[in-house]
């Protein structure tokens, strides 16, 4: 019986242990709490946006980076402040302009030796002036000196004139003001969001505090240790991964949360004891979240395959949030809900006085298997029961139609346009670098300040700037050269130009090991795709001066990321695919089970993408999305699509020992139907919390994988993977003994 069994369990634990292990938990999380809330204030110390440092170390604009450095005394982003009018500048405005400049220069990390002087434009009607901003370590970071900077020109701004601060330093601020609501908005948001649908799940003023204290420790436990591994060198954090993390967690550690709730409410209906209930739940739980866990923690190791460090470095980072999440439902969560009690579930009753004696009795009459729920447990009636009763009688044509549906979803894939966007389309909304840009294009050269780099050897200098100078998309070509007052002199057909008057000798190059180094300004902004063309022309052009001949700068450093996350694209998805499929093999000791689940969450990732893309094209109107957007989506949809599948096919699994394959089915979809969907409907809005950010990777990862996820939560596990195992019924267990040990017993729907 199993109040016999429940007496000896207590017997072999000791009072104190009861007491002393779920406190000893509970203390050790409280630590990491307090530690991981400490930790949130370093965040923004270890976190870089700047796009080059997440490049492959084999990528052309990554040695041309490096090369570089030789050429220049500190590592400097520049900063091009254009000041515009609708008339010619006048000599007045022009002087007002210069005693700016020198307020501008004066600026603690501006490189005043290395500022250009003032630039008129050929139209008279604009300047350009370039800001070297220094990036050194300790000190100011360049986005607050580019906010000084922005703070003096607005308040001296020139009547009739307008000013803005551009190019890649103006980019970078204007990227890490969108990400400032990290910490404060997103988390509030996504929190906010969480809470609201537990308390309607829950319908109790204690339980949401519960799950929302054991999701946010498991967030604190991984911000700490993430900080701790990024200033130790060991992790590259980025505003974009950190945003990733808050979300992944919180919506993990609350489905494995919601999961292990699921199971200790049955689990108080069967035993007198909360601890007995404890470990009755946690044996019916752990499975499924280690192995879910563990799918999403394997699927984001494999990034670590990756050629763009950004994707390598999500991948630890995220898995870490996975295995805290995973780790505070099967430890902190039971100890405080074993502290709490039937008191969690207020004002719900759950396991009433009696209930328990009574089950007792129906097991000792061998009514029902002593672990299994009864008859009793399940919904008679009401959307569950109503959906099995469907998927039993009607299974083929309910899992047609549900494909049929999933591919007429797909057909928007026709219109995805993920082969990258302008850095300057990032944020979304208001953007001074970006109207900066379009003014700086309007009277300049629209690559000015940013332009390509060549590194090539001394002697090949003239053939280089021939090259470059007859390339189509080229407006000039500069040297670096010491001798010049300002650093560098311009570059024709026939050598170095003079700078002064007639006569005046034209200044000697910087060589530095042999190469020099040429500035190419383009015709396009830097950050548009129309540059990344010509600077990919470029290097096949000059790939005929010689092999040692490099192309960089931050048009090149786009273009290589781009190359780059398209190649990762093509590898990851595979091997994603493949380690899942094992993992679901193992966990389900079947063949046909995992490919059924593989090809239904693939088939709902299309779906997802292709409504997305038609979302993002004619809702929204985005002008494309990054390379690594199909991929960030795939992992993230695949690796919790599945989870759900898990969460449903171990309770199928386990309810199909007892009572036969078709009736194991019926009756986990009906079992876990509940508490399925609530972990979808928190999913879904904690990364849908992602677009309160006005960043355009994050707020089309937040719809692709929101909507994804409603889509697996609502349709995929709730009809088309059901109806699809029940028309198949036992086979999809092959080839365990389960496939042939059901052949005695027939099915029966329940």
């Amino acid at each position: 019986m199993i109040g016999d069994s429940e007496r000896t369990a207590k017997q072999r634990i000791p009072s104190w242990l009861r007491v002393t292990i779920p406190a000893a938990l509970i203390l050790i999380w409280f630590g990491l709490f307090g530690a991981g809330g400490a930790a949130f204030g370093s965040l923004s110390d270890v976190t870089t946006n700047d796009q080059a440092q997440f490049l492959p170390a084999s990528a052309e604009a990554t040695e041309v980076n490096e090369l570089q450095e030789g050429f220049r005394d500190s590592d400097e982003i520049p900063a091009i402040v254009v000041i515009a009018s609708d008339e010619q500048l006048d000599d007045r405005r022009l002087a007002a302009i210069d005693d700016l400049r020198q307020e501008l220069i004066d600026i603690d990390g501006v490189d005043a030796e290395g500022a250009s002087p003032v630039l008129p434009s050929d139209d008279g009607q604009a300047v350009q002036l370039i800001l070297p901003i220094q990036q050194v370590e300790g000190g100011e970071k360049p986005a607050e000196i580019v906010a000084e900077v922005r703070t003096i020109l607005g308040e001296q701004t020139l009547d009739g004139t307008t000013a803005a601060v551009t190019g890649p330093a103006g980019f970078t601020a204007d990227l890490t003001a969108a990400f400032s609501g990290i910490d404060g908005l997103l988390l509030a948001v996504a929190l906010a969001a969480v809470f609201l649908i537990l308390i309607v799940v829950y319908r109790s003023p204690l339980l949401p505090f519960i799950v929302l204290f054991t999701s946010l420790t498991a967030l604190c436990a991984s911000v700490f240790t993430v900080v701790t591994l990024a200033r130790a060198d060991i992790l590259l954090l980025s505003g974009q991964t950190q945003g990733i993390l808050f979300i992944l967690v919180i919506g993990a550690a609350t489905d494995y949360a919601l999961l292990y709730i699921s199971r200790y409410r049955e689990a108080l209906v069967h035993h007198e004891r909360k601890w007995e209930a404890t470990w009755a739940a946690l044996r019916g739980s752990w499975e499924p979240i280690v192995a879910s866990g563990g799918t999403v923690v394997v699927g984001l190791l494999i990034l670590l395959a990756s050629e763009l460090t950004s994707n390598k470095v999500l991948g630890p980072v995220a898995a870490i949030g996975i295995v805290f999440a995973m780790l505070a439902a099967l430890t902190l969560l039971p100890a405080l809900l074993l502290w709490a009690g039937r008191a969690a579930f207020w004002p719900r009753r759950v396991g009433r006085a009696g209930d328990a004696t009574e089950v007792h009795a129906r097991h000792a009459a061998g009514v029902i298997d002593a672990s299994a729920p009864d008859e009793a447990d399940l919904p008679g009636r009401g959307i569950w029961a109503g959906i099995g009763r469907v998927v039993s009688q009607r299974p083929r044509t309910v899992w047609v139609v549900s494909v049929l549906a999933l591919g007429a979803m797909s057909l928007g894939l026709a219109q995805l346009d993920a082969d990258g966007v302008a850095s300057s389309e990032f944020v979304l909304g208001e953007s001074q670098a970006r109207d900066g840009q379009v003014i700086l294009g309007e009277h300049f050269p629209a690559g000015s300040g940013t332009p390509a780099i060549v590194i090539g050897p001394e002697g090949e200098m003239q053939q280089m700037a021939d090259v470059a100078l007859d390339t189509a998309g080229v407006d000039s070509v500069a040297v670096v050269s010491a001798d010049s007052p300002a650093g560098t002199a311009p570059m024709t057909g026939e050598g170095i130009r003079a700078l002064g008057p007639p006569g005046t000798p034209a200044p000697a190059p910087t060589v530095v090991d042999g190469d020099v180094l040429l500035q190419v300004t383009l015709t396009d902004p830097s950050d548009s795709l129309g540059a990344e063309a010509t600077v990919e022309q470029l290097r096949t052009n000059l790939d005929e001066v010689g092999t040692e001949v490099l192309v960089g700068g931050s048009t090149a450093v786009a273009l290589d990321t781009n190359a780059a996350a398209i190649a990762d694209r093509t590898l990851v998805i595979p091997l994603v695919l493949a380690a899942i499929l094992v993992i679901l093999m193992l966990l389900l000791r079947s063949i046909v089970a995992p490919l059924i689940l593989i090809a239904s969450v693939v088939l709902s990732f299309t779906a997802a993408l292709g409504v997305s893309a038609l979302v993002f094209e004619h809702v929204f109107h985005f002008p494309g999305a990054d390379p690594s957007v199909p991929l960030f989506g795939f992992v993230f949809l695949v690796a919790l699509g599945v989870d759900y599948n898990i969460f449903l096919m171990t309770r199928v699994r386990e309810e199909s020992l007892r009572f036969g394959t078709r009736a194991g089915i019926i009756r986990g979809l009906r079992l876990t139907g509940g508490v399925i969907t609530s972990a979808g409907l928190v999913l879904a809005a904690t990364f849908a919390a992602l677009g309160v950010l006005p960043i355009l990777f994050l707020a089309q990862i937040s719809f692709i994988v929101a909507f994804g996820v409603l889509l697996d939560t609502f349709l995929v596990r709730t009809l088309l993977v059901p109806a699809l195992a029940y028309d198949v019924g036992r086979a999809i267990w092959w080839p365990s003994r389960l496939a042939r040990a059901a052949e005695a017993e027939p099915d029966r729907a329940a």
